[in-house]
C-alpha cells in the first residue's frame, strides 16, 4: 500500500527524516521502492541522465508521461511523484490541469512544479483544491538556469533567505504538501524548515531539511557528466557496467560465450538427419 500525503507530512511532525530517490524506469523503481523509500520522484532530471540531453528544459510532456507509466509499474510502496516538464505549467492554468491529470492517469500520486509567480500560486491552488497534490520546488530551478546563470546557490545572505521564506509560505498556503529547497546554505534551509508546517526537501540543502532528495543516477554512479558536490555515490555502476560489458565482448570474441549450457539442442535423431542431409 503506498504512503500517503498525511504519512509524509506526519514524518515532520515526528521527526522522521524522509528519504526521496529519482527513478526513471520499471526495476529501478521496483528495487528502490522495494528498500523502503518513502517517495519516489519521476524528475526531469531524465532529461540529462536518461536521454542524453543538455538541460532539463529539453524535455516535453510526453517523454515525461511514458517514463511516469514505465516508473509506477515498479512501485508499490513510496508516493510517487511526477515532474512538470519546462513549459507544462507556466502558460494557461486548464492547459496546466490537462497536464497535471495526464501524469496522474500515468501513475503519478502527485506533481512537482519549480518556482514561484502569483500566476503559480493560482494554479497550485486550482490544482490542490480539484484533487491534485502538488509539491513545490524554491532555491536553485533548474528550469531557470539560463536566467540564474548557472549551478548557483541560493540564499546565500539574511535578506534572501527571508525571501525564499516568503515565497515558501505562500506554496504552503496555495496547497503544497511539501516543497523542495536546492543548493543553499543548511543554516539557511533550516531556517525555512523550522517555520514551515510542511516537509521540506534538501537538495544541497543541507542537513537540517526534513528530509533529502538524490538523483539515482548520482547516488549509484552511473551519470558522469557533471557530479554535484552534495550527491553522495554510494557505488559506481559505471565501472560495473564498462568492465561487465568488456567481459562479455572478450568472452564473445574468443567464442566462450554462449557455452553448450546457455544453448538449446536437437534431439540426436534431428542431427542425424541434418548430418545425412544431400
Amino acid at each position: 500500500m503506498r504512503k500517503s500525503i498525511q504519512k509524509i507530512q506526519n514524518f515532520k511532525k515526528e521527526g522522521k527524516k524522509i528519504t526521496v530517490l529519482t527513478a526513471y524506469d520499471y526495476s529501478t523503481a521496483k528495487y528502490i521502492d522495494q528498500a523502503g523509500v518513502d517517495m519516489i520522484l519521476v524528475g526531469d532530471s531524465l532529461a540529462q541522465v536518461a536521454l542524453g540531453y543538455e538541460n532539463t528544459t529539453d524535455i516535453g510532456m510526453d517523454e515525461m508521461i511514458v517514463f511516469t507509466k514505465a516508473v509506477s509499474r515498479g512501485v508499490e510502496n513510496a508516493l510517487l511523484i511526477a515532474d512538470m516538464p519546462f513549459m507544462s505549467f507556466q502558460i494557461d492554468k486548464n492547459e496546466t490541469m490537462k497536464n497535471a491529470c495526464k501524469l496522474i492517469k500515468a501513475g503519478a500520486n502527485a506533481v512537482k512544479m519549480e518556482g514561484i509567480s502569483d500566476y503559480l500560486i493560482d494554479t497550485i491552488k486550482h490544482l490542490t483544491q480539484n484533487g491534485i497534490p502538488v509539491m513545490g520546488h524554491l532555491g536553485f530551478t533548474p528550469m531557470s538556469i539560463n536566467s540564474l546563470g548557472g549551478h548557483k546557490i541560493q540564499g546565500k545572505d539574511a535578506d534572501r533567505t527571508i525571501d525564499i521564506l516568503k515565497d515558501a509560505l505562500r506554496l504552503q498556503n496555495a496547497g503544497c504538501f511539501a516543497i523542495v529547497l536546492e543548493l543553499m546554505p543548511l543554516q539557511s534551509s533550516q531556517f525555512i524548515s523550522q517555520r514551515l508546517r510542511i516537509p521540506t526537501i534538501g537538495i544541497g540543502g543541507g542537513k537540517f531539511c526534513d528530509g533529502q532528495v538524490l538523483v539515482s543516477d548520482d547516488m549509484l554512479g552511473k551519470y558522469d557528466r557533471f557530479k554535484p558536490k552534495f550527491a553522495r555515490q554510494y557505488s559506481s555502476l559505471k565501472d560495473i557496467i564498462l568492465n561487465v560489458a568488456k567481459a562479455y565482448c572478450q568472452d564473445v570474441e574468443n567464442g566462450v560465450f554462449p557455452s553448450i549450457k546457455e544453448s538449446f539442442s536437437l534431439d540426436i535423431k534431428e542431427i542425424e538427419k541434418l548430418e545425412n542431409y544431400r
